[in-house]
């Protein structure tokens, strides 16, 4: 699916489908975290099971505002995570929102668009 950007000098997610993203025109076939500043960056796990606090925890900047939101990109389908991992974003009071990744690239460009500071941390599951 093709999506349009609101804000030019925002990244935007601006396709997807199955097994990969496109950020800003680049396709990225691993899971990623996206921000509206700044590159994709590698997320490095591509199964739900798989995630531990750490893959929440690399998600908060070491400075800097806070994200105000965190889509959870799940895959496929939805799929939640237990609570206890989402720990160092509740925390900080970071909200979080778990989705399906499709879902997730959606809302992420919406918020972005709006000036919102959100993470998309997106599985692509291979």
């Amino acid at each position: 699916m093709k999506l349009h950007a609101d804000r030019p000098d925002t990244m935007a997610i601006t396709a997807h489908g199955e097994g990969w993203v496109a950020v800003n025109g680049q396709r990225h076939h691993h899971s990623i975290v996206v921000t509206p500043e700044g590159e994709p960056q590698p997320w490095s796990c591509s199964r739900l099971e798989d995630l531990t606090q750490a893959h929440f925890e690399a998600l908060l900047p070491a400075q800097g505002p806070l994200p105000e939101l965190v889509l959870l990109g799940s895959g496929r389908r939805l799929r939640f995570v237990a609570p206890s991992l989402l720990a160092p974003l509740l925390a900080r009071r970071v909200g979080v929102e778990t989705m399906d990744t499709a879902a997730a690239c959606r809302t992420y460009n919406i918020l972005a668009g709006e000036g919102r500071r959100v993470v998309a941390a997106l599985l692509i599951e291979v």
